[in-house]
């Protein structure tokens, strides 16, 4: 097969939050043993509380998971429970670890697969369940943290010089800037809809739409599920326009292979765009797919991404096979797909 990617909207300087748990050893290695008695103001106070005082740079809710995870001593025992009540005199103790969102800019070398690189920019081959940028749950272990050990001038850089993300069972292509005058030019161009994207897709049932169809439909925050996106009117929901050009490649009675090309890059795009089709990607289970012919993860893959360099305005594209586990379900469903612009898929 040859090569793709997938872009999702930038992300906005106020998504700071971000993703695989922090190493054990490592945090302990960098914790703080803290201890003083309770004053006369602090008796009957709750223990949260009370630790707030000795601790003030410290959140309530993460003292709280401190005291959780028996972090956390009265009088030289271990308590557990938050709201326990303290009294004067009482000898506080609280070892003190680095928050797992303060480990998230870590740099962590990782074998990227990188396609193209160079002093401006790199664009990297994304393989399914990497995650893109930390977030709870996944502190570390991400690509943020891999761009961050892969090269110096990324901690000077917003998102270490992430322009745009793949969900983390999307595989493929992703460009990176490596200088922030490429970062807001590669920002710029995304929003100006001059980097052509495309990927493809595998979903459930034979096809039943046009063989080309454009999907031109606003897309925001599911009302009924807030974890999921979906088609909505803006006449009367919030969202935000969204097209979405699908090509059929391949079809048989219980699935088929779309080729999809992005004009706008909201959250989950394709994967709306295709629900509400009526063909929900294989193994999407947040949007009705089912596991078949051995997926596990969503079956849509970053297949080709085109832009202009932002230095030298060469036009340039890269391609990136199918992965064995889209292209075996492919076989196994005997999908004998069309050529994209010529060469054979395969």
């Amino acid at each position: 097969m040859r090569k793709s990617r997938e872009i999702i909207e930038p992300a906005s300087a106020a998504q700071a939050s971000w993703a695989e748990e922090p190493d054990e050893q490592a945090l302990e290695a960098l914790s703080e043993w803290r201890q003083a008695s309770a004053a006369v103001e602090q008796h009957g106070q709750r223990l949260d509380r009370a630790l707030a005082a000795l601790a003030p740079e410290f959140s309530r809710n993460y003292l709280q998971q401190l005291i959780e995870a028996g972090a956390v001593q009265v009088n030289a025992q271990v308590v557990t429970r938050a709201a326990s009540k303290v009294r004067v005199g009482d000898l506080l103790g609280i070892e003190l670890r680095p928050t797992p969102q303060s480990q998230a800019f870590q740099s962590q070398p990782m074998d990227l697969a990188v396609v193209y690189e160079d002093e401006y920019l790199l664009v990297i081959d994304k393989p399914a369940g990497l995650v893109v940028h930390p977030a709870p749950g996944h502190w570390s272990g991400t690509l943020l943290n891999g761009l961050l050990a892969h090269h110096q001038e990324a901690r000077l850089l917003p998102r270490a010089g992430i322009v745009h993300r793949l969900d983390k069972d999307t595989s493929g292509l992703m460009v990176v800037a490596k200088t922030r005058a490429v970062m807001d030019a590669l920002v710029g161009a995304i929003a100006q809809r001059q980097v052509r994207r495309e990927y493809l897709a595998l979903a459930h049932k034979a096809w039943e739409a046009p063989a080309r169809v454009q999907v031109d439909q606003a897309i925001g925050r599911d009302p009924r599920q807030r974890t999921r996106m979906a088609v909505v009117d803006l006449e009367r929901q919030a969202g935000k326009v969204a097209r979405t050009d699908v090509r059929l490649l391949a079809s048989q009675a219980l699935a088929c292979l779309v080729h999809c090309q992005l004009h706008t890059g909201r959250t989950h795009q394709i994967r709306v765009h295709l629900l509400h089709l009526g063909h929900p990607l294989l193994a999407d289970e947040l949007y009705g797919g089912r596991p078949l012919a051995g997926l596990r993860r969503q079956a849509l893959h970053a297949w080709r991404l085109a832009l202009q360099h932002p230095m030298s305005g060469r036009l340039m594209s890269w391609q990136s096979r199918l992965p064995a586990d889209m292209a075996a379900a492919l076989s196994t469903l005997q999908l004998d797909p069309e050529p994209v612009d010529g060469p054979a898929l395969q």
